[in-house]
């Protein structure tokens, strides 16, 4: 497999705007990232295999601090080191930007993501509760 990392843009929601909410996340809709990619302080990757949009993810800047807003993966494309690649890419172009902090909210119940967030050195710095419905967020930040 041959995963390339590019900016997103409609164009890219489009094509996977029939098939967004049952192969890769049921929390963002098509209206949603469109407003995402249509905000000035976003930015958006999708991770393409050959012309196939397997993830994406998106960060929106805020002074020095960027916030992850998603990291998304085809769910026939997981388990694959795609979330730990786009994360790596996102970290790294928070680092072009001068961002000094990158923070998420990750629900308290996806072990999977809170330990790649801890492996790229992000601390645990808070709870929100019942974000997610009746699951908790933690807070995450990672300094530069």
């Amino acid at each position: 497999m041959d995963f390339e990392i590019f900016k997103m843009n409609i164009h890219d929601l489009d094509l996977i705007s029939d098939n967004l909410q049952s192969d890769f996340d049921d929390f963002w809709t098509y209206n949603i990232l469109k407003d995402e990619l249509l905000s000035e302080n976003s930015i958006y990757f999708c991770v393409k295999n050959n012309d196939e949009i397997v993830g994406f993810a998106g960060i929106k800047i805020i002074l020095d601090e960027a916030d992850i807003m998603n990291i998304v993966i085809k769910k026939s494309f997981r388990n694959l080191g795609i979330g730990s690649m786009l994360l790596k890419f996102l970290v790294n172009k928070a680092k072009e930007l001068n961002i000094h902090h990158i923070n998420l909210e990750v629900n308290s119940s996806n072990l999977i993501a809170i330990h790649l967030y801890e492996k790229f050195g992000f601390k645990n710095v808070g709870i929100r509760n019942k974000y997610y419905n009746n699951d908790s967020a933690i807070l995450m930040r990672l300094d530069f």
